[in-house]
């Protein structure tokens, strides 16, 4: 059988489905332009094209605390009703456009209540605007189901509020929640109250760790706090040696805990040194649950297409390893079991037997 040649179009074609994306860094460059100047917010620049270099550019400095900074810009036309409504539909169709089929979005409302809104309002406008996205996507034969993460901020107290109104919004498209914010010097464990309310409540969550934190962030998220999934974890290899895994990644091998692994983004944040080199490959082979995404699609100028394109390009990858990843995405999304399956049945095995 001969290998099908990935070239861009082909790659875009592909039915897709990201785990771990953020809304605020996920807008349209132009919208962001014209939403500052509506609530008068100063950018680095007021071309379009300009201003999503800025980004990259900004984010790629190594340094994750800088990194998170660039948010300042986005979060400040996200304080609206207008704004979110906009850019959560923006945010669908953009994914829908790029052969994203399913998609969870994650971002904190409590980062997006200046403008007056209280969580509830910004949780309602969100879904609302996700709600109009897929509709038009929907309308336009490119239809994409798209759920919703809550995440709390691991530097502040509210968590528990977030994971509350995980709980209160989980019958109207919200599927689970999210610990998010600077790594280093800020535990997960810290925030245990949450975590165990949403255990009580049977609701699943995701840990950023192993990122600008290493093995301890990760065992901690996984045996102290029980996260099902975890936010990059590219420093589980601090645990494997010449192949062989230590305890904890096999413990998180064998219990198919998927890892959330954003490789450009990882380069930027300085926790990854090249494509060919990053952990995702390394961790595919080893039987891992990996999932590829984008991280926030802005700021790191990317798409999912792109990951794909830079991953074959660059590390080899085939299409069956792209298949391997969105076939675990789906494993692992917070969707129940029988629409997870409808979506691989139905939409991604026959997309990727079609390249075959």
């Amino acid at each position: 059988m001969t290998t099908p040649h990935l070239d861009t179009d082909t790659l875009r074609r592909l039915p897709k489905a990201v785990l771990h994306d953020h809304l605020d860094g996920a807008l349209r460059p132009a919208t962001l332009v014209e939403l500052a100047d509506t609530v008068g917010h100063p950018l680095p620049t007021t071309d379009a094209d300009e201003l999503a270099a800025w980004y990259v550019e900004a984010a790629g400095s190594g340094d994750l605390v800088r990194y998170i900074a660039t948010f300042e810009h986005t979060l400040a036309v996200m304080q609206s009703r207008e704004g979110l409504l906009r850019t959560a539909e923006e945010y669908v169709l953009d994914l829908a456009a790029d052969g994203v089929v399913y998609g969870e979005v994650r971002y904190a409302p409590e980062l997006m209540t200046k403008g007056g809104l209280t969580l509830p309002e910004v949780v309602e406008a969100v879904q609302e605007g996700l709600a109009a996205g897929m509709a038009k996507a929907a309308a336009a034969g490119t239809p994409v189901r798209v759920g919703t993460l809550l995440c709390g901020m691991r530097m502040f107290d509210r968590t528990r509020e977030v994971a509350d109104l995980v709980v209160a919004f989980r019958d109207a498209g919200v599927l689970g929640f999210d610990i998010a914010g600077a790594e280093d010097g800020f535990p997960a464990a810290d925030h245990l109250d949450a975590f165990e309310h949403l255990r009580r409540e049977n609701v699943p969550f995701t840990i950023h760790a192993g990122e600008a934190d290493g093995l301890s962030s990760i065992h901690q998220a996984v045996q102290l706090c029980g996260a099902q999934r975890i936010g990059h974890g590219v420093r589980i290899t601090e645990d494997i040696v010449d192949g062989k895994l230590g305890r904890l990644a096999g413990w998180v091998r064998d219990r198919r805990i998927a890892l959330e692994m954003c490789p450009t983004s990882n380069l930027q944040t300085g926790a990854a040194d090249s494509i060919a080199t990053h952990p995702v490959t390394a961790l595919k082979d080893l039987g891992f649950r990996v999932t590829l995404n984008t991280d926030n699609r802005l700021v790191s100028g990317t798409t999912m297409t792109r990951e794909m394109s830079l991953l074959v390009e660059q590390a080899d990858w085939t299409v069956e390893d792209l298949r391997t990843v969105t076939v675990n995405a789906l494993k692992s999304a917070f969707l129940p079991f029988d629409e997870r399956n409808a979506l691989l049945r139905d939409v991604v095995l026959p997309g990727y037997d079609s390249v075959r």
